[in-house]
């Protein structure tokens, strides 16, 4: 619609971007956004329905407009090579980077998608097609340093310290072996968020969003439209909330509304999600969403 956009989110780490869904026009929000695409390193598409993948072609000619790109991953169900391949052969439009195609298949074991940053995970939800929701962890963080112990071992501050921090043996000034454990804590969690949008209750939800800090799931509609969501297999407000609640999610952004709402009407499905789950609130465009690492202090969705 003129004022709100259909389903993208963009997740930003360390320079690179990981893009999930690509509903129509999904560049013109990423302009918006001034989000730059030498960055963009993956799509993951949930399912093949229009509102989710049609802006992937014109994402993907956004692109070849950057001198030199990066190779660009696309997870997807199968058949997503397939759109692909087909809108380029028939639109012919130039692709001047390494394209690398992973599709779901049945018995699929392991992460979708590893680089040294992140794991994505995927798993199937009970849609109207084969749909698949994503969960999103960052690998492990070092342990925290303590310089007192570095320096009760003979460890003088300056490069080696940077060295044990980075997991590497160092040798003190009396020729010791320092091993890393010697000064440095257990290994401390990244932050993992789920994206799950299209679909109705089922187990793989809870798996995908198991003590994420942020999950972004679908409420399309409010309870008093449970007939529609369960016929287009949706989730709604409640249910959303309901699962947050169970799977021990930090917190919650509703996203994926029915355009049957107003954006003035959001509030009404993040005032029937709240009364289930307190720490959740609408996604509208253009938001931002910090997350936090586990081990730092709760804070409120911003």
């Amino acid at each position: 619609m003129p004022d709100r956009l259909l389903s993208s989110m963009a997740v930003r780490l360390g320079g690179r971007i990981y893009l999930f869904d690509a509903g129509e026009a999904t560049q013109i929000g990423w302009k918006k956004a001034k989000l730059g695409l030498r960055g963009l390193t993956l799509v993951a598409v949930t399912h093949l329905h229009a509102d989710h993948c049609l802006g992937l072609p014109g994402m993907m000619m956004f692109k070849a407009q950057v001198n030199e790109p990066s190779p660009l991953t696309i997870l997807g169900p199968p058949g997503i090579r397939g759109f692909v391949e087909d809108n380029r052969r028939m639109l012919d439009f130039h692709i001047n980077y390494r394209v690398d195609f992973v599709e779901w298949h049945d018995g699929w074991d392991g992460p979708a998608y590893e680089d040294d940053q992140v794991r994505v995970i995927w798993k199937t939800l009970k849609h109207t097609r084969l749909c698949l929701g994503y969960r999103i962890e960052e690998h492990d963080r070092p342990g925290k340093f303590d310089p007192l112990k570095a320096e009760a071992l003979g460890i003088e501050r300056g490069p080696l310290w940077g060295k044990l921090q980075r997991g590497e043996a160092v040798a003190a000034a009396d020729g010791r072996k320092i091993s890393p454990d010697a000064v440095v804590g257990p290994g401390r969690r990244g932050r993992h968020i789920a994206y799950v949008v299209d679909t109705r209750p089922v187990k793989s939800i809870y798996a995908l969003c198991r003590n994420v800090d942020t999950a972004f799931i679908e409420g399309m509609f409010l309870s008093a439209h449970r007939e529609h969501a369960e016929a287009k297999g949706h989730l709604t407000a409640e249910e959303a909330a309901k699962i947050s609640g169970r799977a021990g999610v930090a917190s919650t952004i509703l996203v994926h509304t029915s355009l049957r709402y107003t954006n003035d009407e959001l509030q009404l499905l993040e005032k029937e999600a709240s009364q289930h789950f307190p720490s959740v609130r609408v996604g509208r465009d253009m938001d931002v969403f910090a997350i936090h690492y586990p081990d730092q202090p709760s804070r409120p969705i911003p």
